[in-house]
């Protein structure tokens, strides 16, 4: 048990790391290959009706969490094997250097004054519509974006991965994109992605808490983070969004939230950390380093969770018998 442990600290450490270098192919990623599957099934079963949409989201996550155990299960007895399952899946599943790629794309353009370019950028980082959005309210956009992809591009993932090893990854995975695919209150999605939805934000809920946590100790506001989490982490629609870019908005002392154009349609969201100045192009930067510093932090405390939890479960095993009995 010990080994597994530490053979899952080894490997999300090596996957970590490959995403750091390697980041997300433009071709070829298996989310991507996931996201292609669930809309083939999508096709077949879609009806604007709620069990449709548990039904699709259940044999969708519900298969590809099944899969990654019958492979887990295939390399248990191969240490070297178990290993880089567990690289290769971290390193599918996190996309936090291709969030701070694609936040820098948006960052330089708006500092190069080339809106149109900015504009063409943003729809890779989040769905809002950059027609509507001038110079700093992309960058508010941007700054939000990186703030609550932090928590489900990184953070969450290794959560869920310190959990539930490689079937926890990609269960995680595969419910966010689900989310991001149908879970949207749109005119096809409001019954068919209501089930998605509300899993998203049943798996999101632990790492967002952490991700505002870390916020707190890593950014350069300790103080402003944790006052806007607890005033105004509430009050966003998203109940892991809100404590993600509020603490966000007060760690880097700057002002998220307010009206947005999404979907096709006008958003009127609470203001987050109201005492803070509008985002600048600058901010997306700042943005960016403390979403590289929190995602760390949280595979530091991911895996130094599950190497305690497995100490303590030998630690127990071993205070009893081989009858099962305690030793005196």
């Amino acid at each position: 048990m010990r080994g597994e442990h530490a053979g899952y600290a080894c490997g999300a450490a090596l996957g970590f790391l490959g995403d750091l270098i390697a980041a997300d192919p433009r071709r070829g990623h298996p989310v991507a290959a996931f996201g292609r599957a669930a809309a083939a099934v999508e096709r077949r079963l879609w009806r604007d009706h709620r069990g449709r949409g548990a039904a699709h989201a259940v044999l969708c996550a519900g298969g590809a969490a099944a899969g990654a155990a019958l492979l887990e299960r295939a390399v248990r007895h191969r240490r070297g094997a178990r290993v880089a399952l567990t690289a290769a899946t971290v390193w599918a599943v996190l996309g936090g250097t291709s969030l701070g790629r694609e936040a820098r794309a948006v960052g330089g353009a708006l500092e190069a004054g080339d809106l149109d370019v900015a504009r063409e950028r943003l729809p890779h980082l989040c769905g809002r519509d950059p027609e509507a959005l001038d110079g700093p309210q992309m960058a508010r956009a941007v700054v939000e974006s990186v703030a609550e992809n932090t928590s489900d591009a990184v953070v969450g993932a290794l959560v869920w991965g310190a959990f539930g090893g490689v079937p926890g990854l990609v269960a995680f995975r595969a419910v966010n994109t689900l989310d991001a695919m149908v879970g949207h209150k749109s005119a096809r999605y409001r019954r068919f992605g209501w089930a998605a939805a509300r899993l998203d934000d049943v798996a999101g809920w632990p790492g967002s808490r952490l991700t505002a946590a870390l916020t707190v100790l890593a950014g350069p506001g300790r103080r402003g983070a944790l006052a806007a989490w607890r005033a105004d982490g509430g009050a966003h629609p998203s109940p892991n969004a809100g404590p993600v870019e509020a603490s966000f908005a007060g760690a880097l002392g700057v002002r998220l939230g307010g009206t947005l154009a999404y979907g096709g349609r006008v958003e009127h969201r609470p203001v987050l950390n109201g005492a803070g100045r509008p985002p600048e192009v600058a901010d997306i930067e700042r943005a960016v380093r403390l979403s590289r510093r929190v995602s760390a932090l949280a595979l530091v405390a991911t895996v130094a969770g599950r190497l305690t939890v497995g100490a303590v479960r030998h630690g127990i095993a071993g205070g009893r018998g081989t009858n099962g009995r305690k030793r005196r």
